[in-house]
């Protein structure tokens, strides 16, 4: 865990930096592929500092995170044996990489882009989905719009509450989401059952 508080310290110190836009763009490309800090964290706080210009993190955020996703699908394409399977392993994420498969299987983009908005690793997703092949240009607009809706929601949360917003993200942001990607999904349900 101390490592851990480490890396989160370090991601959150290059809120004071120059490069922080630059930091914020690499730390999402890596997270997507095989870093374990949320680039969350380091958008709310650039977020914070200049809240007028949330929207244009979370654009920076998102182009990062959806170019290391491809990273993370090629990982997977090509290279599970001698890189994915160590980063699974990593993490702990074994044993969920069959249930990966299942949801994959039966859901195939929507399993990206709800990874992709919810707090669930997405680096987990991004490597299952070159390992069973998604379609790769559905795959990177699944993780486009994923991406997007969650930095977006946190950006506008920030643009509209200013500082203040930032004790309840980082104390409800996950219940938030999941509450958000129940609603979309049971919407997208009564819808294909109304129809």
């Amino acid at each position: 865990m101390k490592i851990m508080r480490r890396l989160y310290d370090w991601v959150l110190s290059w809120s004071d930096s120059p490069y922080g836009s630059w930091a914020l763009f690499a730390i999402a490309f890596a997270e997507s592929s095989f870093f374990p800090i949320p680039p969350d964290v380091l958008l709310v706080a650039l977020a914070v500092g200049a809240h007028k210009k949330a929207f244009r993190f979370a654009l920076i955020c998102t182009a990062g995170s959806v170019l290391g996703g491809m990273l993370g699908y090629l990982i997977g394409w090509q290279f599970m044996a001698l890189i994915g399977d160590r980063i699974v392993a990593l993490f702990g994420f074994a044993d969920k990489f069959v249930r990966v498969e299942q949801l994959y299987n039966t859901w195939d983009a929507w399993v990206v882009f709800i990874a992709g908005f919810t707090p669930i690793p997405y680096k987990v997703f991004t490597i299952a989905a070159g390992l069973f092949t998604i379609n790769f240009p559905i795959f990177v607009l699944a993780s486009a719009l994923g991406r997007a809706g969650r930095f977006c929601l946190v950006a506008g949360l920030i643009y509209l509450f200013g500082p203040t917003i930032k004790a309840f993200i980082d104390r409800y942001f996950n219940l938030v989401v999941t509450a958000f990607t129940v609603l979309l999904i049971g919407g997208f349900v009564l819808i294909a059952h109304v129809m």
